[in-house]
Order: structure tokens, then C-alpha cells, then sequence
């Protein structure tokens, strides 16, 4: 293309070096933007590449609009406005296609986010990748972080795979069985069937079968989708019939009401054991 056309005012610059016909936004649409930058040894890593994985990231990095490439071996990292470049040795990072851009694989990228995300977070992420999103097993993040011994946030990450389950079908799941936790309670068992005489009845989030207390996580989808929330009363009354106690809990019980949330279920985890569901309905007044 001629210096003129490369200079047309319809064309825009998201990097520099780079002309596109339109102004590129989501994660996957920069990464396209910047692909033709990147040598055979660059990929798009850290959150960047779980962005582009689907993999659920906290609001405060997902305002970050810059995009984490790394690169492998012994060059220079990509030193462009709008990009921060990392660096890793050869063998550490393993490359993989995604949405039509080089990433790090999904095992490593995991790795990777063990600088950005605390611990919390990281158990999510990671649960999405060996659950819902299916990208790795258990396993082979246990075999990346033992690769990488010694990098920094490595603590973080093997108290991270600790705590991940494969059952999680959700972000809101995540971070409410790790309220549970981190305040003491026995941990629930996720997406429970409540079978009774032999008759199924639901399948519910979290629940503690011996106390018959369900836990459900109600995402905005829960309030605006009129079938979802039809589906979610149904289930509430068919629980109360055959004496399980059925919690629902929102962003707000997992932030500044999580004490209070908390002290909840330990309530009914102790009633629960002894008492019928109007027993223990009459215990919380």
C-alpha cells in the first residue's frame, strides 16, 4: 500500500505500526490488531490470553486495556504502546491458537496470572478452566506450576490448586463456597442432585446434604430471565417440600453482607441437624 493510503484518515492506528478499518475493542479484536506485530516466538500470555480463553477476570483487570504478550527464549521482549512485554525462558511457555492469535497454552497461562490475581481469583480462574470452560485437567496445572518452581507467586499458586474443584459451574459458586471456607464452614458439595425415597427433586449449587441446606448463587440472569426465574421458584417450593431449606445468595451477600450471609448458614447447619424445615425457619426469628 502506497505512504498515502497508509496515511488516509479512514484508517486508524490501535498500535503503532498497525492500520486498521475499524477501531478494535474487545480483547480479541486488540489481539487481532497487534498479531501481526509478534515474532514466531511472541504470544499473547497472563490475562490477555485467559481473557481470550473466556476464562472469568476480576473488573479491575478487565479495564486494563493493555495486552500481556511474552516472549520465549532469550530476544528482546515487544516493547509497544499498549502492550507489556514479559520474557521466559525456552520450554516454559508452550504456544497454542486461539481466536486466530498465538497464546500461551492454557495449563501455562494459568502460571502466568499467579502474579496478577490473588488468591481468591485465582481459584476461580481455575476452576473455570478445569470446569465449565474444560480448556485443562487438574493434573496438568498441578504439572505446569511444578514446572515453574521458584517463579514468583508460586506459594499462591499451589495454595490455589488446593482449593479448585472440577464441579463449579460458575464464578458466583466459586466465590461463595470460598466465603464458606474462608469462614470456617465444612466445605458443600457442588451441584447437588436432592434425591428423597428415591424421587429427584433438584440439582442445586452447594448444599449440605446432612442438614438438608441448599445454596443457590442468583446472577443478574436469575432477575431478568423470565423461564430462569420461573424455574428458580419452582425449585425453592419443591425444596421446602420435602424439608430442605433452600439459601439464595447475590454479589451483594458475597461482599459487604458476607458476614451476615455467613452467619446464616451456620445457623441452619446447626438447626438443620435436629429439627424439621418450620423448625428451623422459627430458630432465625
Amino acid at each position: 500500500m502506497s505512504r498515502g493510503r497508509l496515511d488516509a484518515k479512514d484508517l486508524v492506528r490501535p498500535f503503532h505500526g498497525i492500520r486498521s478499518a475499524t477501531v478494535p475493542h474487545t480483547v480479541d479484536e486488540r489481539a487481532r490488531a497487534l498479531a501481526p506485530r509478534l515474532r514466531p516466538d511472541q504470544v499473547f500470555s497472563h490475562v490477555t490470553a485467559a481473557a481470550i480463553l473466556g476464562v472469568p477476570l476480576p473488573r479491575r483487570v478487565e479495564r486494563d486495556a493493555r495486552l500481556h504478550v511474552t516472549t520465549i527464549g532469550v530476544d528482546q521482549a515487544l516493547r509497544v504502546r499498549g502492550a507489556v512485554g514479559h520474557r521466559a525462558k525456552y520450554g516454559s511457555v508452550r504456544m497454542t491458537m486461539s481466536r486466530g492469535v498465538p497464546i500461551s497454552n492454557p495449563a501455562d497461562t494459568f502460571v502466568a496470572l499467579g502474579t496478577l490475581l490473588t488468591l481468591d481469583e485465582l481459584v476461580v480462574a481455575g476452576d473455570a478452566l478445569v470446569g465449565t470452560l474444560g480448556w485443562v485437567t487438574l493434573d496438568e496445572l498441578f504439572a505446569a506450576v511444578h514446572r515453574r518452581r521458584g517463579i514468583r507467586g508460586i506459594v499462591k499458586l499451589r495454595l490455589a490448586l488446593v482449593e479448585i474443584r472440577t464441579g463449579s459451574r460458575s464464578p458466583g459458586e466459586t466465590r461463595t463456597r470460598l466465603a464458606l471456607l474462608r469462614r470456617g464452614l465444612p466445605e458443600p458439595r457442588l451441584n447437588h442432585d436432592v434425591v428423597v425415597d428415591g424421587r429427584w427433586v433438584a440439582c442445586v449449587d452447594l448444599a449440605y446434604p446432612d442438614a438438608r441446606v441448599a445454596i443457590e448463587y442468583e446472577s443478574d440472569l436469575h432477575r431478568t430471565d423470565p423461564a430462569t426465574f420461573r424455574k428458580d421458584l419452582t425449585r425453592g417450593e419443591h425444596l421446602k417440600d420435602v424439608d430442605w431449606w433452600l439459601v439464595r445468595v447475590t454479589a451483594d451477600d458475597l461482599g459487604r453482607d458476607v458476614e451476615r450471609f455467613v452467619r446464616r448458614v451456620r445457623r441452619l447447619l446447626e438447626s438443620g441437624l435436629h429439627g424439621r424445615h418450620d423448625t428451623r425457619f422459627a430458630s432465625l426469628q
